[in-house]
């Protein structure tokens, strides 16, 4: 989905990353708040980025690189 408007950054609807959907978030200048046009989430600058750091935790361990031999002693 295309940026909304021109900025340095590209916010994400955390409701929606929560559900593993990637969305962009519109920025609106009257209200000075981000909405999502897919489920309605609306917050301030401050509160997308509270929240999608609660996001971040499903992926803590994205950038480590596990061998084999670390799920050998795990039993079903």
């Amino acid at each position: 989905m295309a940026q909304s408007g021109k900025g340095k950054l590209n916010y994400r609807c955390p409701s929606c990353f929560m559900r593993d959907l990637d969305l962009d978030m519109f920025y609106d200048k009257d209200k000075k708040e981000y909405y999502c046009i897919r489920c309605q989430y609306r917050g301030t600058e401050e509160d997308v980025l509270a929240k999608n750091e609660l996001a971040r935790f499903r992926y803590g361990d994205i950038a480590k690189r596990y061998a084999m031999e670390d799920f050998e002693n795990f039993e079903d």
